[in-house]
């Protein structure tokens, strides 16, 4: 009859890895590791690669070889196993093949009689079999009710704090609404400022230029008109005969004096102190308008004032 050892020794050699039971249609992987064909295959659907569960060695292809040796080996222990003479042996002393009947509670294992009159065990504290096991489930039973007690405390302390983190991330996602609301608003109040300036300033670019541009046409039609004579002149200059010459030259003389008269510029600036001066702070002084403090706000003008005084402006704190 084999042995508790070899029986044990042979009881591992057949469990598979995954469902901790004697091998059943047992298939082996390029590895050369074992496992049941349905647990294998119940664990690789769960996964994008195949890999060995114990080795985690990837397979590009399924290639499950079928291992009747361990088959057939796994049948034998599980037979061993059922044998209820094999099972009775279980309770008998590997050293005396006593029956084991006796708690040792010193070691803290199960002995037979002859083991609690050994050296061994010599002034060690034993106790009958079923009451040790009444005793130890006793204080196993207390000990799983303290676990619940304190898992049912920690459940409960685990969903304060998630609640904690959610009214947190609640809040923080307000607040960045809020936020970017805000900024909104102060955006536009800004961009409008920009257009309507940028239309005044087109405005009155052109209601300068418009006079000065009409002076500047005035201008170039007198050189043009210049630039004709002057050709004019040029030709007469030229002119071989005398008589026609002086008949033309009279002419000539009277008619540049009666259009000789002076040009003047026209002249006008940008009113640059409106489109430059302090433009920043008077951007920021119309946005007041717009600010509605909340019962928490607390605005602090210390670095306003400084700026003001620095271009000798007092500044206007709004009502």
């Amino acid at each position: 009859m084999a042995s508790r050892q070899q029986v044990q020794s042979l009881t591992e050699e057949t469990i598979c890895p995954i469902c901790l039971d004697f091998f059943a249609d047992p298939v082996m992987l390029e590895c050369d590791h074992n496992f049941c064909r349905s647990c294998i295959t119940q664990c690789w659907e769960k996964k994008e690669i195949n890999s060995c569960p114990e080795c985690r060695e990837e397979f590009p292809e399924i290639n499950l070889r079928i291992n009747r040796a361990l088959a057939n080996l796994a049948e034998k222990a599980r037979q061993i196993k059922l044998n209820p003479k094999e099972k009775e042996s279980k309770l008998h002393c590997e050293k005396h093949q006593e029956e084991l009947k006796l708690f040792c509670e010193t070691d803290k294992k199960l002995i037979c009689l002859i083991c609690r009159d050994s050296r061994e065990h010599r002034d060690h504290r034993f106790l009958p079999f079923d009451e040790a096991v009444e005793i130890y489930k006793d204080q196993l039973k207390s000990s799983f009710d303290s676990l619940t007690e304190k898992k049912s405390a920690v459940l409960e302390t685990e969903q304060k704090q998630k609640l904690k983190i959610s009214e947190v991330r609640e809040q923080s996602s307000s607040l960045q609404t809020h936020i970017t609301s805000e900024f909104t608003k102060m955006h536009q109040i800004l961009t409008e400022k920009e257009q309507r300036l940028l239309r005044d300033l087109r405005e009155e670019e052109e209601r300068i230029l418009e006079p000065m541009e009409k002076k500047l046409r005035e201008i170039q039609e007198n050189l043009n008109s210049i630039e004709e004579k002057l050709s004019k002149l040029q030709k007469q200059m030229e002119q071989k005969d005398e008589l026609i010459f002086l008949k033309e030259e009279a002419c000539w003389e009277r008619r540049i004096s009666d259009e000789d008269h002076k040009l003047s510029v026209s002249a006008a600036v940008l009113s640059i102190g409106k489109y430059k001066d302090l433009l920043q702070y008077r951007a920021w002084k119309e946005m007041l308008n717009f600010i509605n403090p909340g019962k928490s706000l607390y605005i602090n003008f210390s670095d306003c004032k400084s700026s003001c005084e620095e271009t000798k402006l007092a500044p206007r704190v709004p009502d």
